[in-house]
Parts: structure tokens; sequence; C-alpha cells
């Protein structure tokens, strides 16, 4: 079976993201993204280029969790798909694209942040985030004592 693969892109939150709704009442995030370009020079160093800019828009459960999350200057990874379309203005017609967000997120090389590992079970919230610990405290399966591992049925 194949793997099934994505656009993406990455770069930093441009301009502070927006909510807006559809006639539906569909959720929409939109933002301007910078996306940074560098070129490797004869010595093999690499030269950083002037960014490009793109508009970038999520729906749903994503739009509401975008707006919530990300800032203007927040680097982002997203996955998606390049939507072409074009609009009229002044009597020409502007042909232009957006990257469409099926999932985003910061990104992990270049954003510093904590995760909430809450669990929510039963209505209630149990607590997973081993470093809020004051202490070690060894987990049950390293508690247990080592048996032989089952022979695989040859």
């Amino acid at each position: 079976m194949a793997i099934d693969t994505r656009q993406a892109i990455a770069g930093f939150i441009a301009t502070e993201p927006r909510m807006t709704y559809s006639d539906d009442g569909t959720a929409r995030f939109y933002a301007r993204v910078g996306i940074e370009h560098s070129q490797q020079q004869p010595d093999g160093s690499f030269a950083q280029l002037e960014p490009t800019f793109h508009d970038m828009s999520a729906f749903r459960r994503a739009a509401e969790e975008g707006v919530a999350r990300f800032h203007k200057g927040d680097k982002f990874i997203a996955t998606g798909r390049i939507h072409e379309y074009s609009y009229e203005k002044d009597g020409q017609t502007i042909e232009t694209e957006e990257f469409i967000v099926s999932r985003f997120g910061h990104d992990l090389a270049r954003t510093r942040y904590e995760v909430d590992r809450t669990m929510h079970r039963g209505g209630t919230a149990q607590e997973t985030n081993a470093r809020e610990t004051t202490s070690f405290e060894a987990s049950s399966r390293a508690n247990r004592q080592a048996g032989p591992a089952p022979a695989l049925g040859i």
C-alpha cells in the first residue's frame, strides 16, 4: 500500500490570523504567510533570499484552533492543497492561489512550547504529563519483573 502524501508548506504567519464565517456558518481561518527561501552559494554556504508571501485558509475545527493558537510571527508547518482561482478587479481578471490547510501546527524545530497531555475520560480530566510531577516515579511497567519473551509461532 502506498503512503498517502499531501502538499506541505513551512513558513511564518505574516499577518494576525482572522476568523470569518461563510453564509452557512462554516468557520474560516485566514492569514498571509511567508515562506523563507535560501540559495546555495559556490562555497557551500547558503544565502538567505527574500521570503514569498501567500494566502492560507483553514476551515471548521482547524480554523477555530488556528485562530486561537497562532499569532503573527509564529513558525508553522501545514499540509493541505493549493487552490487556484480567479476574480475580477477593476475590469481585470486576476489569477491567484491560496493554500487550503487540512492540518497545521507550530514548527517543532523553531518553536518552544509545552504539550498538554491532559486526557479526558468519562468527563473528568486525568493528568498524564510526567514533567509536572515533583519527584521521579518509575512507571508501573518498569517496576514489573521482566520474564522471557513469548515464542513466535514457528
